[in-house]
C-alpha cells in the first residue's frame, strides 16, 4: 500500500467518524436600547415604527449618536399608565412624540403636564416627523416645558 492511498484512507475514516458536522453557534442578540416614547396616538406596533423610522432616518443623515437604528427597542406608552412612574426610575431613555399638525403644541404640552404630575421622566427626547423644523413649534414647546414643568424637552430638528 502506498503512502498515497494511506492518506486518502485516513482522511475517508476521519470524515467518517466526525459525522454531521456541529450546527453553527448563534450570535447572541445585539443588546436593544429600550425608548419609551408617550404623547403617540396609540401603543400600536404601527406608531412605535413611526418612532424607527424617525432613528432611521435620523441616521442616514448621518447621526452617528442614533447607531443602528434597529438596536432600539421603542415601547409606546400611554401617558395615563399606573406604571408611568415606576417606568420613569426603572428607564433610562425617554421620548415625546410630536405630530406637526395645529393642535401638536397644546396636545404635546399636555402630555408633558401629566408627566410632570405623575413623577415621570423630567428629560425627554423629542420626536416628530422627519422634516419639521425646531423654530417655532419645537423651540416654543421645549421654552415651556423647562419655564413650566422643569422638564428637559432636547431637540434634534435643524
Amino acid at each position: 500500500m502506498s503512502a498515497a492511498d494511506q492518506a486518502a484512507g485516513l482522511r475517508r475514516w476521519a470524515e467518517q467518524a466526525k459525522g454531521p458536522a456541529p450546527a453553527t453557534p448563534q450570535a447572541a442578540p445585539a443588546t436593544l436600547t429600550t425608548l419609551v416614547v408617550v404623547g403617540l396616538p396609540g401603543t400600536s406596533p404601527r406608531q412605535a415604527r413611526r418612532v424607527t423610522d424617525l432613528l432611521a432616518h435620523w441616521a442616514d443623515q448621518g447621526r452617528r449618536w442614533v447607531g443602528d437604528p434597529a438596536a432600539w427597542k421603542v415601547v409606546p406608552l400611554d401617558v395615563a399608565s399606573p406604571h408611568l412612574a415606576l417606568l420613569a426610575d426603572q428607564q433610562q431613555r425617554w421620548a415625546l412624540w410630536v405630530e406637526g399638525d395645529a393642535e401638536a403644541f397644546r396636545r404635546a404640552f399636555g402630555v408633558l403636564r401629566r408627566l410632570a404630575a405623575a413623577r415621570g421622566p423630567r428629560r425627554l427626547l423629542a420626536v416628530h416627523p422627519p422634516g419639521l423644523a425646531r423654530r417655532g413649534l419645537l423651540d416654543n414647546l421645549q421654552q415651556a416645558a423647562r419655564a413650566y414643568l422643569d422638564i428637559e424637552l432636547l431637540v434634534m430638528a435643524p
